[in-house]
């Protein structure tokens, strides 16, 4: 069967997805196609695929070209990508909609009219049928995405069952699938193995990986709004001036490939950032002892799926908050850092992208003014600090809670029920 595979341009967790389905489909051709983060994500694991396109390659008609892929596809996979579940949908062609966040998209119209758009969809064209949707937010497509695909697979998380359940109300069928951690179960297990085997490795890299994610979305980019970054770049020499302990820092995340990747030496430590492939990152969340991240879910799953309780960074986009709120009463929604600490009384707007605009916002701030920084430097060093103080006994019971949280159906084997399915 020839997969042809696309996730949503929106930092490296879409992607991070799709490569975790794709390396759950060994048999078949995969196929991606994409541009942007999503590309960069999936050239940087291409071993996860058997072939990769990027539409923005000059060499192709970017819309003639997408349609012959289609139409030499037997099935589409799409990682929260509204618009290729269109294009599949008007090519007549099978569509499986993978989404891990589906509790987060935000619903302005009412489900009823949202189906009633759906089901009224012309299918001439591409164009046609997404300026008939073009009504909707771009959440809203997401949400009208899972209607009109064959089959959704939803990753859990608080508030899911809810929502899905008023869902397939709506499709009227069973097409809706609730997986656990939409993970690399491959990748991970060899991590495992690997940090069974440290001793003779000669242990850990690192004391410390910071793990950014991949940063750019629809505002945030490496070169503009983003302060963030600035403020990450400005505090790592405070963070080891604080904390002695940290003498080799593996700093990850999009903004570092190629020419910005960087070692740093001084004073007898090592920084060290870099843009890892899935399967170079995992063994060093699996092997270093501590872990900062940027509060997604695919890091947070495949940390404490590896028994490592993770401390959350600061919020940088509008979904960061919105994790870290559904998470709170565990130890790890409790511990995460957040602006809030530093600005008390924050309210940010329920907005994706106001509420990610305030945000840059709010990173710029912290950067240029130094009561601020100085704010959040104390602030995080005490979220730092009880993190550091936590016992093994208690890491291990914070990574437990969160498994149990977040917990689900198997994701292969729904992965496979619904290829069976198809035939």
């Amino acid at each position: 069967m020839r997969i042809l595979m696309g996730a949503q341009n929106c930092g490296f967790g879409p992607a991070s997805v799709l490569v975790a389905v794709s390396r759950l489909l060994p048999g078949h051709e995969r196929v991606f196609v994409g541009d942007g983060i999503a590309a960069e994500f999936a050239r940087r694991n291409a071993p996860a695929f058997d072939g990769i396109h990027e539409l923005t390659d000059p060499r192709r008609n970017g819309a003639a070209f997408f349609d012959r892929l289609l139409e030499n596809s037997d099935r589409v996979v799409s990682v929260m990508d509204a618009d290729l579940v269109l294009r599949s949908v008007v090519a007549d062609r099978p569509v499986v909609l993978v989404d891990c966040l589906f509790g987060f998209w935000q619903c302005h119209h009412s489900l009823a009219r949202i189906r009633e758009l759906c089901a009224t969809l012309p299918r001439t064209s591409f164009a046609v049928a997404r300026r008939h949707l073009a009504r909707l937010s771009p959440h809203e497509r997401i949400l009208a995405a899972h209607l009109l695909a064959d089959h959704s697979v939803v990753q859990n998380f608080p508030g899911v069952a809810q929502r899905m359940a008023e869902f397939t109300a709506a499709r009227g069928d069973g097409a809706m699938h609730l997986t656990g951690p939409l993970v690399d179960l491959g990748g991970l297990r060899e991590a495992r193995d690997a940090r069974e085997a440290e001793p003779a490795a000669g242990g850990p890299d690192y004391d410390l990986l910071i793990n950014i994610g991949g940063f750019k979305n629809f505002l945030l980019d490496f070169d503009a709004h983003n302060d963030y970054l600035r403020l990450v770049d400005r505090w790592i020499p405070d963070l080891l001036a604080d904390w002695p302990r940290f003498t080799r820092v593996l700093v990850c995340g999009g903004p570092y490939a190629g020419h910005r990747g960087s070692t740093h030496h001084a004073s007898g430590r090592r920084v060290d950032r870099r843009f890892l492939s899935q399967r170079e990152l995992l063994p060093q969340v699996a092997r270093t002892p501590h872990s900062f991240i940027a509060p997604g879910l695919s890091a947070l799953h495949e940390a404490t799926l590896l028994g490592r309780l993770p401390l959350g960074l600061h919020e940088q986009h509008h979904a960061h908050p919105f994790t870290i709120r559904n998470l709170a009463g565990t130890l790890f929604g409790d511990l995460a850092a957040r602006f809030a600490d530093v600005l008390p009384g924050l309210v940010l707007p329920e907005d994706d992208y106001t509420g990610t605009e305030a945000l840059v916002s709010v990173a710029g701030r912290v950067l240029r003014e130094d009561d601020l920084y100085a704010r959040f430097r104390s602030t995080f060093n005490e979220r730092i600090e009880k993190y550091l103080f936590l016992t093994a006994e208690q890491r291990r019971g914070g990574a437990a809670e969160l498994r149990r949280v977040l917990d689900g159906p198997s994701a292969a084997s729904v992965i496979a029920t619904i290829l069976t399915a198809a035939g």
